[in-house]
């Protein structure tokens, strides 16, 4: 039996240089943060053969190169561009820093501003399925989906039996899913659907053969998008399955999504079709980017859909959420699932708090994962240290990714507090120019806050050194995970 141990030192030593190296020298020429540049070669240097089937798969940079090519589907921009100034509304209720903000999402990812939008808050499973059904049911002509996950248990049967009357009742329907998150949708359970004529496709398949030739498994469709007739639509955090109405080992998984019926329909539609172009390419326009929107009540609020991801050339979400943040003159109430901000994010958050902000980060005290609960813990000191307040939800899986500022500006969306979501997933956040809904969101946080115990500095800083020791080896993973 050939025995590893037969091959001289030298050989293996070459095999080593001859591998390793050539791949930390590309890590370096992609000149990308030097935090996640580290981590990789730290992977490549202590574990080179694992470590270079992991950078194939997860490590390489897209951003530049542009999965999704917007120049090859700029037909889909085929609509008018609308400036601060063209919109309905008195500016004088728009504050500078909101102004500020809106332009800097016009101008890095096309978001258009729409005004006049009634806008729902959903904050536990049995209202927000009952409300997102309750719409596809009164669906008559078309119906557009697009969820990361969609399990195959009670919730995703509900699911897939509703999808399949609406289709024999003459409802077009097209739905997208991404293929590792909702790695439980089987053939067999599509092929339900692809039978009364859904038509429906995976985002980024990540086969053997297709993956090792374009490396894009790390790449993933994290959007959570409806939209009824062009009529209504839906957005957040949550995905369909069980887990929101009889919860799991993590207990009942609190999230936030949101119903809009408005002008702000056609840009959850303009990120549908730009995604639907992509997984089956199939050019809609015309009608889709202006659909039929019934009369409905004017409202004081703008809304922009920022869709952020490897298509974009910035990285549209966390420029929006660095402003706001900055932005802030009384109070930043964040929720998020994982706590694991870039540099960018974590310098906004002690700068407003060491600015007399009241900065509050809400996570959960268990996590799905024991490396992703140690890395978010290893950055809860330094947040103390600069005067950020950390509250832990407990007895539940705090799964929210909401924001909101000084009862002005507050962002919904799919996208965490952490590198993946604003480095290397698609993601979609709405940002929400509107005192109602602000107001209604710093409400919910303060009612979660009593599911909360608040961290203090002084106890944080007692934790045993081995617990800190695991933490601080996590975080260097943290730009990977």
């Amino acid at each position: 039996m050939f025995q590893l141990s037969a091959i001289p030192e030298w050989v293996l030593l070459c095999i080593y240089l001859f591998t390793v190296a050539p791949t930390i020298v590309v890590i370096l020429l992609e000149n990308r943060n030097p935090v996640k540049s580290l981590a990789w070669i730290l992977v490549l240097i202590f574990l080179p053969v694992l470590g270079i089937i992991l950078y194939l798969y997860l490590g390489q940079d897209y951003r530049k190169q542009k999965i999704v090519a917007k120049k090859s589907i700029r037909r889909l921009h085929n609509r008018p561009k609308v400036n601060l100034e063209e919109l309905d509304v008195d500016n004088s209720l728009l504050s500078a820093s909101n102004k500020h903000l809106i332009r800097l999402l016009q101008n890095n990812s096309e978001a258009l501003a729409f005004h006049g939008n009634d806008i729902s808050l959903y904050t536990n499973g049995v209202d927000t399925f009952d409300a997102l059904f309750g719409e596809i049911e009164r669906a008559t002509k078309e119906i557009h989906i697009e969820f990361y996950i969609i399990e195959n248990d009670e919730m995703g049967r509900r699911f897939r039996e509703l999808l399949i009357r609406k289709a024999s009742q003459g409802v077009r329907i097209r739905l997208i899913f991404d293929f590792v998150g909702s790695f439980h949708f089987k053939r067999p359970q599509q092929d339900e659907l692809r039978e009364v004529g859904i038509e429906l496709y995976s985002f980024l398949p990540a086969h053997f053969k297709i993956t090792i030739r374009k490396n894009r498994i790390n790449y993933r469709n994290h959007r959570k998008i409806v939209i009824i007739d062009g009529r209504v639509g839906f957005t957040g955090g949550v995905n369909i399955a069980d887990r929101y109405l009889t919860g799991n080992k993590l207990g009942m998984w609190r999230d936030t999504f949101m119903r809009i019926e408005g002008p702000a329909i056609h840009g959850l539609q303009n990120a549908f079709l730009t995604d639907w172009f992509f997984v089956s390419r199939q050019l809609l326009s015309g009608d889709h980017f202006f659909p039929y929107i019934p009369p409905i009540p004017a409202f004081d609020n703008v809304i922009q859909i920022v869709t952020s991801g490897p298509d974009s050339d910035w990285e549209n979400i966390q420029q929006g959420i660095f402003v706001a943040v900055t932005s802030a003159i009384k109070y930043v109430y964040v929720q998020t699932p994982y706590f694991m901000p870039t540099d960018i994010i974590m310098s906004a958050l002690q700068t407003a708090a060491l600015g007399g902000v009241d900065v509050r980060v809400m996570i959960p005290e268990r996590t799905d994962t024991f490396m992703t609960q140690s890395c978010s813990y290893s950055y809860i000191t330094q947040s103390l240290e600069a005067g950020v307040k950390i509250y832990l939800y407990r007895n539940a899986f705090m799964h929210s990714k909401a924001i909101v500022v000084d009862d002005q500006i507050s962002t919904i969306g799919s996208a965490n507090m952490d590198f993946r979501s604003y480095e290397q997933n698609f993601e979609l956040n709405a940002f929400i120019y509107d005192e109602k809904t602000a107001v209604a969101l710093r409400d919910v946080f303060l009612q979660d806050q009593a599911q909360c115990s608040e961290i203090t500095l002084e106890e944080w800083s007692n934790r045993p050194i081995l617990t800190r020791i695991k933490e601080s080896v996590a975080r260097l993973f943290s730009p990977l995970l």
